[in-house]
């Protein structure tokens, strides 16, 4: 359906949404090549903020770029395997955002809770482990979700009630009892809030502790700083996300639906590079570096 009818709109929004994708996409670019060409960027919090970065780029292409062409050529149409397709790769992405940014957060903690044991514990087999493991747990929830889909036939000449395959919309279209979808919906849903919340309220309840036990006001502000940017991060994924699912669930206005699926799928990759590059000495010293580079 878009977002909207009004053809006046349309130029607008187009405008709006290719800024928005090219400003993501560049920013999230830039964090990559800083890190990569930085040796002293080398280490596991920067590695896991590429890997979120280069997730970012995947999860914004999943829907912005289809959306800006059927604004583009004034159609809305999506085939079934391509409607299944975005599907996938939407959970798949957004899946890995919330598992690269739990496994973000026990790099802090390890950071701030056992600094000495740090370079031990933090090794490049671990965190090449703790990537490939939020790859394959992403891929397994957006292939049961595919799997769960495809039981049922194909359908056409159907509605969504947003400018993308949302599984939300699209496991109710599949069957006319929606109320197993959404059971079944809301069980992955948990136990995958359950891993990532859970580990990321734990990791930070220690990290507090230990920030308040830090008897110099200065120390504390240096360890706050450490994890601060990663913090608003956090808040800002899971407060967009929570507020999609609640607007889906409470409210049947197509309008708010879509404003909060904007939200979280575009805004939020968005705003990353910028909080974590603001008042980051050493994203912007590499930065620096690679513009000198260039020139």
């Amino acid at each position: 359906m878009g977002l909207s009818d009004d053809p006046d709109l349309q130029p607008i929004l187009f405008g709006l949404f290719l800024s928005m994708y090219l400003v993501t996409v560049l920013g999230n670019l830039l964090i990559i090549l800083a890190v990569s060409s930085d040796s002293h960027l080398h280490t596991p919090m920067y590695f896991f903020l590429s890997i979120l970065s280069l997730t970012d780029i995947g999860f914004i292409s999943t829907t912005v770029p289809k959306m800006i062409v059927d604004i583009q050529t004034h159609s809305r149409v999506i085939s079934y395997v391509g409607c299944l397709t975005q599907m996938s790769l939407f959970i798949l992405f957004g899946c890995m955002d919330g598992m690269l940014l739990t496994v973000m957060t026990y790099d802090c903690f390890i950071a701030i809770c056992h600094p000495l044991y740090y370079p031990i514990t933090m090794n490049p087999w671990l965190c090449s482990f703790l990537v490939l493991l939020s790859f394959l747990f992403s891929l397994l929830d957006s292939q049961m979700h595919n799997l769960f889909a495809l039981k049922f036939p194909y359908f056409e000449n159907v509605e969504i009630a947003n400018f993308f395959c949302d599984p939300s919309q699209l496991l109710n279209l599949i069957c006319s009892n929606t109320f197993t979808n959404n059971i079944m919906m809301y069980i992955f849903g948990a136990i995958f809030s359950f891993l990532t919340i859970s580990g990321i309220l734990f990791s930070y309840y220690k990290i507090v502790s230990s920030i308040l036990r830090v008897p110099s006001l200065g120390g504390r502000y240096k360890a706050f700083s450490t994890c601060g940017s990663h913090l608003c991060v956090v808040c800002l994924f899971y407060g967009t996300a929570i507020g999609v699912y609640f607007s889906s669930s409470v409210s049947h206005s197509h309008r708010m639906g879509a404003v909060a699926s904007v939200t979280y799928n575009v805004v939020t990759p968005m705003l990353n590079p910028f909080i974590y590059s603001l008042r980051n000495r050493d994203i912007e010293r590499a930065l620096r570096k690679l513009h000198r580079k260039t020139n």
